[in-house]
């Protein structure tokens, strides 16, 4: 089912925004960063209270990793 809309509601910008002072925008500024792609992760608050930044999470998997290899070169020499 559509909604009906109020031909009074269609323009959502309030007066009083001054539009003048919106120029200068660069369309496109971010497009390089996005076709890169973001690995965002979302943290338990228990996991983010432990490992408040991005550096300390990142520190953390590089040892996590580092003692994985270690572990599966072990046990390969076994």
């Amino acid at each position: 089912m559509k909604k009906e809309v109020n031909p009074e509601f269609d323009d959502e910008l309030r007066p009083n925004y001054d539009l003048s002072s919106l120029t200068g925008g660069v369309r496109g500024k971010y497009v390089d960063q996005y076709r890169q792609g973001t690995n965002l992760v979302l943290l338990d608050p228990d996991i983010a209270k432990a490992f408040p930044t991005d550096e300390s999470v990142n520190e953390a998997l590089r040892l996590l990793l580092k003692l994985a290899k270690s572990q599966v070169t072990s046990s390969e020499d076994t």
